[in-house]
C-alpha cells in the first residue's frame, strides 16, 4: 500500500536540508528578512543533552547513535585493508557540536587557488572579510579579527608543561612561534584557538540557529529523513522527507538549498537521481541529470597519530587513572569551567614543511598530553602524548555513493587514502619529521620513546608508506564531494554562485563544494561558505 503523502502547511522561500555547521548559518542569514519564510530541515534533534556542551563530551557524543550517524569507510588499500568510523553530528549544530572545536580558517594560498582555478570572488582578499565578519574573538578588533560575530573564539583556558616542552623543541627546529594560526599563513607553533565560550562549546545552533528561532518567519522541524528534492521541469521545487513513519512534502517558491554536508548532501543529490547515471542504474533510480562529478572528488585529511612515552612530566593518562585526579578535574570545571574538561582533542598545533621541497607548510601536527590505542578506548597507564601529523593537501580522491535506494541506509564512503606517491612520500616524510621533532634538546629530560609507530620501523620509504597505512586515521574534515567550478569542468556539481549545473533554484552551500581542500581544520571555512552563499542567494533574489 502506497504510504499518503501529506503537505507541510504553505510555501516557503527557501528550505534549507541540514542545520549543521552551515544550515545554521544560512538560517540565522536568509531569515534575517521577514518577508521571506524559511524551513530548515534536520535529520538529528535537539542538543539538549549535556554533552553537547562540556567541551570534553566529544568523548561521549562520537561513536553514540544520540549524536554521530556512525558512518564507516569501506576497507582501505591505503591503509592495510583497515576500515576507519567516520562520525558526523546528528544534531542541530551538526559536526560543531562534536568536532574538536579547533578554529582554523586555513592558508590564503588556498583560497587564491581557487581563485586562480577561474572561481571569481573566492580568493583570500574576498573572503577575510568574511570571515572577520563572523568572529567575536578574544583578540579583539584588527585586519584580521573582529568583535560582535555569532562565533566565538577564546583561548585555550589550560596549559601543558609537556606540550610547552613540545612547541619549545619545535621553535629548536626552526617553526615559529605564533600567537595566531588565523592570518593567512599558518605556519608556526602554538595553542590552538577554540569555538568556546567561558568553557563552554560554541557550536553553531548556539551562535546562529537559536538566535534566530525567535523569528516567526524562521520554522525548525527536526527528525526528519529527506527521500529527494522534487525537480519539475528542470527546477527544483520542494523537499519530500518522511517522519515517524508519514511522508511529507515542502514546497519552495524560491530555492532549496541543500547544506547537509560533504556526506549527507551527496546521499541526497543522488536519491533524488542527480548525479552519475551509471551509479544511479545499479540501483532502479530515474535519471534527472547525469551529473558525473557528484560524490567523486572526495578529499580528507589523514594523519599519521605517533605516540610517545615520556617521563618525568606530567600527562592526561595519569590524572584519568586516578580516582582522586578525576574529581579534581570534575570540581576544576564545576568552578571554573577550566582544567581538562573544557579541554579540546588537541591543543597544541604545528604547521611546517614535510619537506623543502614544498613552498608553505603542507602538514599540521595536532599534539595532545595524552594516549590511547583506539578512540573510544581507556587512555594508556603509562604517561605519553600523541603527536599526530597531517597531510594538509592530499592528492588521493575517493568517492560517496549510495549503497541503496533506501534513504536510511548508510552510504559507501571510499576516501582512497594514500593513493599516490605524493601521498605516501608526504606520510613518509612527516613522520620523519616527528621523530626529529622529539629528539629536539627541549625533549631530552623527559626521555622520549617512541610507541607507534615503534622503534622497530625503519626510516626507509617503504617501510614509513606502510607503517603510516597502520597507524593513520582521519581527522574528520570530508569535503569536495560537490566541487564548485567551471561550466567547462565536466566534474564540477555548482558554480561559483553555488548553483547546481542544470537544476534551476538548486544550491548546495556546504563543505562539499570545495574544490580543493583547506590547509587546515575545515569547520571555519565551512561556515566562511555558508554566509556567502546566503549573500549570493539573497542577491539574486534581486
Amino acid at each position: 500500500m502506497t504510504t499518503p503523502v501529506e503537505r507541510l502547511d504553505g510555501d516557503f522561500d527557501y528550505i534549507v536540508v541540514g542545520a549543521g555547521s552551515a544550515g545554521c548559518v544560512l538560517a540565522n542569514r536568509l531569515s534575517a528578512d521577514p518577508t521571506k519564510r524559511v524551513l530548515v530541515l534536520e535529520a538529528g534533534g535537539r542538543d539538549n543533552w549535556i554533552w553537547f556542551h562540556i567541551p570534553v563530551g566529544y568523548l561521549f557524543a562520537i561513536g553514540n547513535p544520540r549524536a554521530d550517524w556512525l558512518f564507516e569507510t569501506e576497507k582501505e588499500p591505503g591503509l592495510n585493508g583497515r576500515s576507519l568510523k567516520y562520525p558526523r553530528g546528528k544534531v542541530i549544530g551538526g559536526c560543531s557540536a562534536i568536532n574538536g572545536m579547533i578554529s582554523m580558517r586555513g592558508q590564503a594560498a588556498d583560497y587564491d587557488h581557487w581563485r586562480q582555478l577561474g572561481l571569481a570572488g573566492w580568493g583570500w582578499d574576498e573572503v577575510r572579510p568574511i570571515f572577520r565578519k563572523l568572529d567575536d574573538h578574544f583578540l579583539g578588533d584588527s585586519e584580521h579579527h573582529a568583535v560582535g560575530g555569532e562565533y566565538r573564539v577564546e583561548k585555550a583556558r589550560l596549559h601543558w608543561a609537556v606540550l610547552d616542552a613540545v612547541a619549545a623543541a619545535a621553535q629548536e627546529m626552526g617553526v615559529p612561534a605564533t600567537e595566531d594560526f588565523n592570518r593567512g599563513d599558518n605556519t608556526g607553533v602554538g595553542y590552538f584557538h577554540v569555538n568556546q565560550k567561558r568553557g563552554i562549546r560554541w557550536s553553531t545552533a548556539r551562535g546562529f540557529l537559536k538566535p534566530a528561532l525567535k523569528r516567526p518567519n524562521l520554522k525548525l522541524e527536526t527528525g526528519v529523513l529527506v527521500e529527494k528534492v522534487l525537480v519539475e521541469n528542470g527546477r527544483a521545487t520542494g523537499v519530500r522527507f518522511r517522519r515517524d513513519g508519514r511522508t511529507i512534502e515542502a514546497r519552495a517558491r524560491g530555492e532549496v538549498i541543500l547544506s547537509a554536508g560533504a556526506i549527507g548532501s551527496i546521499q541526497i543529490l543522488q536519491l533524488s537521481g542527480i548525479g552519475p547515471g551509471e551509479w544511479l542504474a545499479e540501483h532502479g533510480l530515474p535519471v534527472v541529470l547525469d551529473k558525473p562529478g557528484v560524490g567523486r572528488n572526495l578529499q580528507d585529511h589523514l594523519q599519521q597519530r605517533a605516540i610517545f612515552k615520556v617521563s618525568g612530566i606530567k600527562t592526561l593518562n595519569e590524572t584519568y587513572h586516578s580516582l582522586t585526579g578525576r574529581a579534581l578535574m570534575g570540581l576544576e570545571y564545576l568552578v571554573n569551567q577550566s582544567g581538562p574538561m573544557a579541554m579540546a582533542p588537541s591543543q597544541l598545533g604545528i604547521f611546517t614543511k614535510s619537506s623543502p621541497d614544498h613552498e608553505r607548510s603542507n602538514i599540521e601536527f595536532h599534539v595532545q598530553p595524552l594516549s590511547l590505542d583506539k578512540f573510544g578506548e581507556p587512555l594508556h597507564r603509562f604517561p605519553a602524548i600523541t603527536v599526530s601529523a597531517c597531510n594538509l593537501r592530499p592528492s588521493s580522491r575517493g568517492v560517496v555513493k549510495l549503497r541503496s535506494a533506501d534513504p536510511s541506509a548508510k552510504p559507501i564512503i571510499a576516501p582512497n587514502y594514500l593513493s599516490t606517491d605524493d601521498d605516501r612520500t608526504v606520510a613518509a616524510d612527516a613522520i620523519r619529521v616527528t621523530r626529529r621533532l622529539m629528539k629536539q634538546a627541549a625533549m631530552a629530560p623527559y626521555r622520549p620513546e617512541e610507541y607507534l609507530p615503534g622503534p622497530t620501523v625503519g626510516d626507509d620509504d617503504a617501510a614509513l608508506a606502510k607503517a603510516a597505512g597502520d597507524i593513520g586515521t582521519t581527522i574528520f574534515h570530508p569535503v569536495g564531494t560537490a566541487k564548485m567550478g567551471l561550466a567547462s569542468d565536466p566534474m564540477a556539481v555548482v558554480d561559483e554562485r553555488l548553483r547546481v549545473f542544470g537544476i534551476e533554484g538548486l544550491r548546495v552551500i556546504d563543505a562539499s563544494i570545495m574544490p580543493t581542500i583547506t590547509s587546515g581544520n575545515t569547520n571555519t571555512p565551512t561556515l566562511m561558505i555558508a554566509d556567502k552563499g546566503a549573500r549570493m542567494v539573497l542577491e539574486d533574489a534581486g
